[in-house]
């Protein structure tokens, strides 16, 4: 079922998000202090493309450095990669089909808004705490 929810997702909004995240990394990439969250943008990029069967949980190790950075995450590319998130969930809902992509894409906005600090894990394999 991951399989076909993954192949309906990349059809209809996957591949979209994907190349959002992948035109912020870029931008991102541009200067070196950007690398790390170009980094972090692919990172999520990857899993926006293919999410069903993945989920993002907290790490435990994030300190403060994790929470200065999504700061600057949210200024500089989070609000408007939320705002896909949020402009593709409420299309999707419009379809009775396409509600669980829907809820799939409502599930990506805090990953989305708050990167740094989450590591993006299969939900087959149980959630270890660095």
């Amino acid at each position: 079922m991951k399989t076909i929810l993954n192949i309906i997702w990349l059809v209809l909004s996957g591949f979209w998000l994907f190349l959002g995240y992948l035109a912020a990394g870029l931008l991102l990439c541009v200067t070196i202090i950007g690398i790390p969250f170009g980094i972090a943008s692919f990172r999520i990029g990857l899993y926006a493309l293919w999410p069903f069967g993945r989920a993002a949980v907290e790490r435990r190790d994030a300190g403060t450095a994790s929470c200065v950075g999504n700061v600057l995450w949210l200024l500089l590319a989070g609000w408007w990669l939320a705002l896909g998130h949020i402009a593709t969930g409420i299309a999707l809902c419009l379809t009775i089909i396409g509600i669980p992509l829907g809820i799939a894409n409502f599930k990506l906005l805090p990953v989305s808004l708050m990167p740094l600090g989450r590591e993006i894990v299969p939900t087959d394999r149980p959630f270890t705490a660095r």
